[in-house]
């Protein structure tokens, strides 16, 4: 349990400090520069994982077809968030950064998971209302 509270919190703290890293490229080098290099390093880190996972290639590859065309989809969306992100980080503090993608990813999750399963947790959506808030309520104080 306690590994899993760590990892959770290291994967949070690398999102954080390559989000930043990628703005400062972005500033230095271009937009679609550091787009680019972010996807050929997570293109590159793949590629390793699998070839020193027990994954099969060729498994994976004959089950390309059976994957429905819009969702290959989310490497565009992957792209536009990344440009986004790299154009919005360097106004936004990483703490209020972090806490907007948080609450779009939560309210994304309910969004997908009513329609995808049928399922709607008010808890979740009230816990993603009581962040909003807050998050409101902490910008109206920094004015």
């Amino acid at each position: 349990m306690i590994i899993a509270i760590v990892v959770a919190i290291a994967a949070g703290a690398s999102i954080v400090i390559a989000r930043n890293i990628n703005s400062i490229l972005a500033e230095k080098k271009g937009l679609l520069a550091s787009t680019f290099f972010n996807y050929l390093t997570g293109f590159s880190l793949s590629v390793l994982f699998l070839l020193f996972s027990s994954e099969s290639v060729t498994q994976t590859y004959h089950l390309l077809g059976t994957v429905p065309v819009w969702a290959y989809l989310g490497g565009l969306l992957g792209v536009a968030v990344v440009a986004i992100s790299n154009l919005v980080t360097p106004k936004i503090s990483a703490f209020y950064m972090s806490l907007i993608i948080f609450t779009g990813q939560l309210f994304t999750g309910i969004i997908l998971d009513y329609f995808a399963l049928g399922l709607l947790s008010i808890g979740k959506v009230i816990g993603g209302l009581l962040v909003v808030v807050g998050l409101i309520y902490n910008l109206y104080l920094d004015r």
